[in-house]
C-alpha cells in the first residue's frame, strides 16, 4: 500500500479548516498545513486535528503549494485547498488507489457550490483537476494564480476517480469581488513580468466572448440566477486582468529617471 500526504495551504481560514482536514483524515497519512501567517484560529484548529503547520510569507499559490509539497514525507501527494471537502464516494477512490495504483496521476472532480448553488455547469462541473499523483512523476507549476499539478511526461495517462470534491467557493458577491481583485493582481503581474501582451480589442471583445461561452455554449444558463451571476462576475474578471496585464506591462517597460524598472504596486495579504 502506498502512502499518501495530503497538503493544504491557508490564510485565515478557521470557518473552512476543520471540515476539510477531518475529510482527508480517512485517507492522508499525514496532513501539512501551510499557512501564510493567519489572524485567527486556523493554525490552531489545524494542530488540534493533527496536521503538521509550517508557515511561509505568500509569494503565489504554485510557489506556497510547492513549498508544502516540499515538506511531505511521501512520495504521493493529494492536493486540497482549505475550502474544499472530499465526499465519501472520494475517499474510498483514494483508499483504492492507495492499494494498487494502477496510473501515477489521478484527477478529481470538483463540484462548486457559490453563494449556496451548486454549479453544475458554466464550465465548472464537472471541472477535473489532476490533484493526486506521485511527486516523483510529476510537479506543481510556478503559476501565480491557477496553479496545478502536471506530469513530467505530458502524454502520461491519467486516471478519473470517481466522486466529487466539494468546493465552497464564494459565500457572498463581496466576496467573490475581492478575490476578483487578488487573482488579476497576482495573473496580470506574472504575465507582465513575462512580456504579455494585450490589445485594445481583446479587452473590447475578449470579456464578451467569455461570457457568451460560459453562459450559452456551457450551457451556464441552465444553472439559473447564480449561472448568470457567475458568468458575469468571470467575463468581468477576464476584463480586469485585461486591463490590469496592459498597465503592468507598459509600466515594466517604462524606465525611471534613475532607470530602473517601475514596479507595479506591492500586494499585501
Amino acid at each position: 500500500m502506498v502512502k499518501v500526504s495530503c497538503v493544504i495551504i491557508t490564510y485565515n481560514e478557521e470557518q473552512n479548516i476543520g471540515a476539510c482536514i477531518k475529510s482527508v483524515q480517512n485517507v492522508a497519512d499525514e496532513i501539512i498545513v501551510v499557512d501564510s501567517y493567519s489572524q485567527d484560529k486556523t493554525t490552531g484548529i489545524a494542530e488540534s486535528l493533527g496536521a503538521r503547520v509550517f508557515y511561509k510569507k505568500f509569494n503565489g499559490f504554485g510557489e506556497q503549494k510547492a513549498y508544502a509539497i516540499g515538506q511531505a514525507t511521501h512520495d504521493w501527494i493529494l492536493s486540497v485547498d482549505a475550502d474544499e471537502i472530499l465526499t465519501p464516494e472520494l475517499q474510498n477512490s483514494i483508499l483504492a488507489v492507495k492499494q494498487n495504483p494502477a496510473f501515477d496521476g489521478y484527477g478529481l472532480n470538483i463540484l462548486t457550490n457559490y453563494c449556496g448553488k451548486w454549479i453544475k455547469h458554466c464550465g465548472w462541473y464537472p471541472k477535473r483537476k489532476l490533484r493526486l499523483l506521485d511527486k516523483t512523476k510529476g510537479y506543481i507549476n510556478d503559476n501565480k494564480v491557477h496553479e496545478g499539478f502536471e506530469m513530467s511526461n505530458p502524454h502520461a495517462p491519467i486516471g478519473l476517480l470517481k466522486g466529487d470534491l466539494l468546493h465552497y467557493s464564494y459565500k457572498t458577491i463581496s466576496e467573490h469581488s475581492r478575490k476578483i481583485q487578488l487573482y488579476t493582481e497576482l495573473a496580470a503581474k506574472h504575465m507582465a513580468e513575462k512580456g504579455a501582451s494585450i490589445s485594445l480589442l481583446k479587452i473590447i471583445l475578449g470579456p464578451k466572448w467569455t461570457f457568451f461561452y460560459l453562459y450559452i455554449i456551457r450551457h451556464g444558463f441552465l444553472d439559473g440566477y447564480w449561472g448568470y451571476v457567475l458568468c458575469k462576475n468571470i467575463s468581468y474578471e477576464s476584463f480586469i486582468k485585461y486591463t490590469k496585464i496592459r498597465l503592468y506591462t507598459k509600466q515594466y517597460r517604462t524606465p525611471r529617471q534613475s532607470t530602473d524598472l517601475l514596479s507595479p504596486p506591492s500586494l499585501s495579504n
